[in-house]
C-alpha cells in the first residue's frame, strides 16, 4: 500500500503476503524445478558446444595457416620446377647440336682416315718402287736427257715428285691431328653439357616431388579446413537453436508461473503480485479504514483521485484499479508501496 499505511495494519498485510506468497510458492515450486531442469541442462550444453567451437576455430586457424604455408610452397617448388624444365630444355638442345657436331667431325675423321691410308699406300708404293730401281741420281738424269731442255724437265719432275710425298705425309698428318683435337674438344664439351642436363633433370625431379608433396598437403589441408568450417557452422547453428530453446523454456516458465499465481489469486496484476499479496492478499474489495486507502494495490483515495479514478478505491472494477496501479508503477516505481521496501 501507499506509504502512509499505519504501522499495524502494514504488519498484518505483511503477514497475510507472506502467508500468501509461501502458498504461491509451494504451488509454483514444481513447474518452477522442471523449468529450471530444463533450462539448466540446455545451458550446460550451450556451454560445452561453446567450448568446443572455440577449439574449432583455433584449430581451423592453425589450419588455415598450415595451408597458406603449404600452398605458398606448391607455387614456388612450381616456379621452379618450370624454370629448371626451360633450362633443361636449353641444354637439351645444346647436347643435341654438340651431339651433331661430334657425329660430323667423327664422319670428317674417318674421311681423313681413309684418305691417310690411300696416301700411305701411295707413299709406300713410291718408296718400293724407289727400293726397286734405286733413287734417282744427279747423273743418270744428266745422261738420260738429250739435251738441256730435257734435263731441265726431268729434274723439276724429280723435285716435284720428292716435295710431293713429303707434303702429301705431312698434310694427311696435319689434317688427322686437327681432326682429332676437335673431336676430342666436342666430346669433352657434350659430356659436360650431358652431365649439366643430368644434374638439372634430377633437381628437377627433386622440385617435382616437392611440388606433389606440398599440392597434395594443400589439398588434405583444405579438405581438413572446409570440414571443419562445415562442423564449426553446424555448431553454431545448434548453438542458436539451444539458445532459442533455453529462451522459448524460460518464457513458458513465467508464463506457468504467472498462469498459477492467476489461478490462485485472480491476477495477473499491474505490479508485481508479491508487493499485492503482502498489501492486499489480492483482495480488490479490501479496505484499511484508518487510512482509506483500498483495493488490491491499497491506493490511497487523494492518488486515487490524482490518477482519475472515481469513487473509491475498493469498489472500483478489476480493470480500473489495475490500469491506475500500473500508472502509478509507471510514474514511481516500488517506491509507491511499503511492502516493496
Amino acid at each position: 500500500m501507499p506509504r502512509t499505511f499505519a504501522t499495524e495494519a502494514g504488519g498484518r498485510r505483511r503477514r497475510l503476503g507472506a502467508l500468501a506468497c509461501a502458498a504461491c510458492a509451494s504451488a509454483l515450486l514444481p513447474v518452477a524445478l522442471a523449468g529450471a531442469a530444463d533450462i539448466g541442462a540446455l545451458r550446460a550444453k550451450v556451454d560445452r558446444a561453446r567450448g568446443q567451437a572455440s577449439a574449432l576455430v583455433a584449430d581451423l586457424q592453425v589450419m588455415q595457416g598450415r595451408l597458406a604455408a603449404a600452398q605458398q610452397q606448391a607455387a614456388e617448388a612450381g616456379a621452379r620446377e618450370r624454370q629448371l624444365s626451360a633450362l633443361l630444355a636449353t641444354g637439351q638442345e645444346r647436347a643435341a647440336r654438340l651431339g651433331g657436331k661430334v657425329a660430323r667431325s667423327q664422319r670428317r675423321l674417318a674421311a681423313e682416315r681413309r684418305r691417310l691410308r690411300r696416301a700411305r699406300r701411295a707413299l709406300a708404293q713410291r718408296l718400293v718402287a724407289i727400293y726397286r730401281s734405286g733413287p734417282p741420281s744427279v747423273a743418270s738424269v744428266v745422261l738420260g736427257s738429250t739435251d738441256f731442255d730435257d734435263l731441265a724437265t726431268r729434274t723439276g719432275y724429280l723435285e716435284r715428285i720428292e716435295d710431293s710425298d713429303e707434303e702429301l705425309a705431312r698434310r694427311v698428318e696435319q689434317v688427322r691431328n686437327a681432326v682429332h683435337r676437335q673431336l676430342r674438344l666436342v666430346a669433352a664439351l657434350k659430356a659436360r653439357v650431358d652431365a649439366y642436363n643430368e644434374r638439372l633433370a634430377a633437381a628437377r625431379s627433386q622440385i617435382s616431388a616437392v611440388r606433389r608433396s606440398a599440392a597434395a598437403a594443400a589439398s588434405r589441408l583444405d579438405s581438413i579446413a572446409t570440414a571443419r568450417a562445415a562442423a564449426l557452422s553446424t555448431l553454431r547453428s545448434e548453438i542458436g537453436g539451444w539458445i532459442g530453446d533455453i529462451q522459448a523454456a524460460e518464457q513458458a516458465s513465467r508464463a506457468a508461473a504467472e498462469t498459477v499465481v492467476g489461478r490462485w489469486l485472480g491476477g495477473p496484476y499491474s505490479i508485481p503480485a508479491y508487493i499485492v499479496i503482502c498489501e492486499s492478499g489480492g483482495n480488490y474489495g479490501a479496505l484499511n479504514p484508518s487510512s482509506g486507502a483500498g483495493g488490491a494495490y491499497q491506493i490511497l483515495p487523494s492518488t486515487w483521485g490524482l490518477y482519475g479514478g472515481r469513487g473509491a478505491p475498493h469498489e472500483a472494477s478489476k480493470a480500473e484499479q489495475d490500469r491506475i496501479a500500473a500508472q502509478i508503477w509507471a510514474d514511481s516505481g516500488s517506491s509507491a508501496w511499503v511492502c516493496a521496501g
